[in-house]
């Protein structure tokens, strides 16, 4: 994107199964900017970028690049070594949300902390893929993680991630570090997976699984991040991250990637974001912590 705001190269064909080009995506995050910025504000970004389209392998980029102008935000965060610190990349405003997807970028992947307390996320994240595509599977494995987060006193958001899953989140107060949520969110899958043994594990390896849903909570590690609410997925359909209310999982045709660049914003026109205001209802990680405990 070039000084007075142009588009470099606006024809290139990002989606080549659909002819979806830069300037349709740059168009696209123009105007889901409204919705997804709030998802945005304060947090590193992860961008998967493809300069030749999804018909060429993409990269992803973390930290901040030298040639953006100076109205990009970023934030230098300390990691552990060997890696050190990384000026991460910040997005707070339609024009960079904009210039971004300039760079190709496809899809926003964000850490599930904000910058003025990098090191204490404000959500729990369950990441749920079902095995062979069993949608019925998901979506009962969806309800299952929000009854145990409603149990222990948090407020679950479903969303689909525009790929083959779901995320189930729990937004919290940042008051404790990313080991200590973590354990919460291992005790929670846990305790899940023991009671649904025959569909459900927390087995990190595909052969043990044999066939169940593993309950992914490795997002809730410093320095992980999952894709960002409104986000393009590149993937064929240019499938979008879309936040649900929960009634939408009775639908019988829903998929992961049923939201597309094409058809999210009637749906917006007719929703809203349904995690508007969604810190409203924050939690306390240690109470939730105990109550986990009380369940036995």
């Amino acid at each position: 994107m070039n000084e007075d705001g142009d588009i470099t190269r606006p024809d290139k064909i990002l989606y080549p199964d659909d002819g979806w080009t830069k300037a349709d995506v740059v168009g696209y995050y123009r105007r889901v900017a409204e919705f997804m910025l709030p998802h945005l504000a304060g947090r590193p970004l992860t961008l998967h970028r493809f300069p030749d389209g999804l018909g060429e392998e993409g990269f992803f980029q973390q930290a901040y690049a030298e040639h953006f102008p100076e109205w990009v935000g970023a934030l230098l965060v300390r990691h552990d070594e060997p890696t050190g610190p990384v000026r991460h990349i910040l997005c707070e405003d339609v024009d960079c949300l904009a210039f971004l997807a300039d760079q190709a970028t496809i899809t926003f992947h964000r850490w599930a902390a904000r910058g003025n307390v990098i090191d204490r996320p404000d959500l729990l994240i369950f990441d749920l893929d079902p095995p062979d595509d069993d949608m019925g599977l998901l979506k009962r494995t969806a309800r299952r993680v929000a009854a145990l987060m409603r149990d222990c006193q948090m407020s679950p958001f479903v969303m689909t991630t525009g790929s083959t899953g779901l995320h189930v989140v729990a937004p919290l107060q940042a008051r404790q570090g990313f080991d200590d949520v973590r354990d919460l969110a291992g005790g929670m899958a846990e305790r899940l997976a023991a009671a649904y043994p025959d569909e459900l594990t927390t087995e990190q390896r595909r052969e043990a699984r044999k066939g169940r849903l593993y309950l992914d909570v490795m997002r809730n590690a410093f320095g992980q991040t999952a894709v960002a609410p409104y986000s393009l997925r590149a993937r064929p359909g240019a499938p979008v991250a879309t936040p649900l209310d929960w009634v939408e999982l009775d639908k019988g045709g829903l998929r992961s990637d049923s939201y597309t660049l094409e058809n999210v914003f009637r749906r917006l026109g007719q929703k809203g974001d349904p995690w508007a205001g969604m810190f409203d209802q924050a939690a306390d990680p240690e109470a939730a912590r105990r109550a986990l405990d009380q369940l036995g």
